[in-house]
């Protein structure tokens, strides 16, 4: 996901995309301590979406106050 498009969605939008994120991150948790995890980039890549996103919102609140 680039910043462009993270950029583009509003917050509702934003906040959703967050809980997927942090959803997925638990489980490729769990698949990594169970050795079933295939693409170990995709751990790093969900985090630092999830970075990404709630540097967005916080910059949002920022502008909104």
């Amino acid at each position: 996901m680039k910043g462009e498009e993270v950029r583009a969605m509003t917050a509702d939008e934003l906040t959703d995309k967050l809980a997927g994120l942090q959803k997925e991150v638990f489980n490729l948790r769990f698949q990594k301590a169970s050795g079933q995890l295939e693409n170990t980039a995709r751990v790093r890549q969900v985090r630092r979406d999830i970075a990404r996103i709630k540097t967005v919102l916080a910059a949002k609140a920022r502008t909104a106050k």
